[in-house]
């Protein structure tokens, strides 16, 4: 195809079970990423986030130069945006533009999960830090 430059393995079709993906295991919070950027051409990131009850934010950060995108697919977590936790029911969608501050969290005592896509692709890069930072507590 004219103008096409991706990479084969970015045009390849990725079809995962329930539960599947690269797991990082982080105490009471799981990531599994589905794709990343060598499977998308650096695209996008799309990860899985698994968030036991009681489960506390990641930390409020933002991304210099990546959107993220959240899907509520069980529970009722609440999001940092800005200076504001808003609790969000299964099947809200919340679009974070780069630069923005945002966090996550589950103060309920059910588990909740959330779908993430990072526009462009790379934030798996950083998972390795994240879960040596969440084993020194």
């Amino acid at each position: 195809m004219e103008g096409d430059d991706q990479t084969p393995a970015a045009r390849a079709v990725i079809a995962l079970a329930p539960g599947g993906g690269r797991r990082y295991e982080m105490g009471d919070l799981t990531a599994l990423f589905k794709a990343d950027e060598d499977e998308t051409g650096a695209g996008y990131s799309i990860s899985e986030w698994i968030l036991a009850p009681g489960q506390g934010g990641v930390g409020a950060h933002a991304h210099a130069a990546n959107d993220e995108v959240f899907y509520v697919l069980e529970g009722r977590p609440e999001l940092l945006v800005g200076d504001a936790w808003t609790g969000f029911e299964t099947g809200a969608f919340i679009r974070v533009p780069a630069g923005v501050t945002h966090d996550f969290r589950n103060l309920t005592d059910r588990p909740a999960r959330l779908l993430n896509v990072y526009v462009p692709g790379g934030f798996e890069r950083e998972m390795p830090k994240i879960v040596a930072w969440f084993a020194q507590g």
